[in-house]
């Protein structure tokens, strides 16, 4: 494995858990890259669609696409959010029609948030986009290689629910 410039830990050093220093260190310095270069680009594809729908309106689509039409609090939920900052994140989408805010049927008091077809056909854009940027980016990659950087990638963003919960319990990532 390469070492960077700027690392200073002893090939010879280990952490608790037995795994070289230096394994951690370019690991760490790895995310932090990744972490800046994502934030730059937002991941936000290719095209058009590049970098048109920031993070938290993707997630909350994406969310509703794979769910169905549901309460603010279970979307806040199933995201491992609080319900006050899904009702912040959920207004600019609703104001432009890419989400619809209807009542409840058994309880008129609460209110259901559902994709509308604007909504579906606007991810359904960015998701496109956003796959012509990752079959950019790993354009020489095997699908082996592929399949294990996201199985790898999912388990280091699981990883992170046990060191640094949620703030709804038992919520899985999005």
């Amino acid at each position: 494995m390469p070492t960077q410039p700027d690392m200073t830990t002893e090939p010879s050093e280990t952490s608790e858990t037995g795994t070289p220093a230096p394994v951690l260190d370019a690991m760490q310095h790895q995310v932090a890259i990744f972490a800046r270069r994502a934030e730059q680009t937002r991941l936000g594809g290719v095209g058009q669609a590049r970098n048109s729908m920031d993070r938290a309106a993707y997630l909350l689509l994406n969310r509703l696409d794979q769910s169905g039409p549901m309460g603010v609090k279970a979307l806040a939920c199933g995201m491992g959010i609080d319900s006050s900052t899904v009702t912040r994140q959920v207004a600019p989408l609703v104001d432009s029609g890419l989400v619809t805010r209807t009542s409840h049927p058994e309880d008129g008091r609460a209110v259901v948030l559902k994709l509308s077809p604007r909504g579906s056909a606007r991810l359904e854009q960015v998701r496109s986009s956003r796959r012509q940027l990752m079959a950019l980016l790993t354009e020489g990659w095997s699908e082996e290689d592929r399949e294990t950087f996201c199985t790898l990638l999912t388990r280091f963003n699981t990883a992170f629910l046990d060191i640094h919960p949620t703030t709804t319990p038992g919520a899985p990532a999005s």
